[in-house]
C-alpha cells in the first residue's frame, strides 16, 4: 500500500443540475490519455459514492500531487455560464463528509485540501480551506477516531484470550 498523506477535493467542472457518472468521467479521462479515471471516488448529485481508481493506485487528479493523495470529486462545480460555483447538493455534502471521515480513519490521513490549494484553479468551486479547517476539528471525527482505536485495541485483546 502506498503512503497516503492527504485528501484532495475536486469538482468535475460540469454544469449545475446535470447528472454524470463514473463511466462518463472515465471516458473523458481516457480521451485525455489517462490510463483510467483520475479520481479515486466520485460523488453523484444524489449522494452516491462511486469508486474510481483503487486507493492503492496513484491517481491522476492533481499534477505534481498524486503520489501521496486520494482524489475525491463531486459532480458539478460550474453554473450555466461555466463560472465556478458550489453546486453541491445536500446529499453530496453529507456523502463528502462521510467519505472524508472514512478515509481519514481507514488510512490515518490528517490533511484535507482543495485542488486550488495545489495549483491555480477554482476547483473545487467552494472554500475548501475553510471546509478543511472545520472538518479537521470536527468532534464527530475525534469521537469516531477514538472508537476506532478502542475497537482495534479490544480486537487485539480479544484475540489474545
Amino acid at each position: 500500500m502506498r503512503s497516503l498523506n492527504r485528501i484532495i477535493l475536486h469538482s468535475t467542472a460540469t454544469q449545475e443540475g446535470k447528472n454524470y457518472n463514473i463511466d462518463d468521467i472515465r471516458k473523458w479521462h481516457l480521451q485525455r490519455g489517462f490510463s483510467d479515471v483520475g479520481y479515486h471516488f466520485v460523488i453523484y448529485r444524489n449522494g452516491y459514492i462511486a469508486k474510481g481508481r483503487d486507493v492503492s493506485v496513484q491517481g491522476a487528479h492533481t499534477l505534481g500531487h498524486n503520489v501521496d493523495s486520494v482524489g475525491v470529486a463531486y459532480i458539478g462545480g460550474i453554473d450555466a455560464n461555466a463560472k465556478a460555483k458550489d453546486t453541491r447538493t445536500i446529499a453530496q455534502k453529507v456523502s463528502m463528509r462521510a467519505l472524508i471521515l472514512y478515509l481519514r480513519l481507514r488510512y490515518r490521513i490528517a490533511n484535507v485540501m482543495g485542488h486550488k490549494q495545489c495549483t491555480h484553479t477554482e476547483c473545487p468551486s467552494f472554500d475548501s480551506e475553510k471546509y478543511a479547517r472545520n472538518i479537521k476539528h470536527d468532534p464527530i471525527i475525534t469521537v469516531l477516531g477514538l472508537l476506532y482505536v478502542l475497537m482495534k485495541l479490544y480486537g487485539r485483546a480479544k484475540n489474545r484470550t
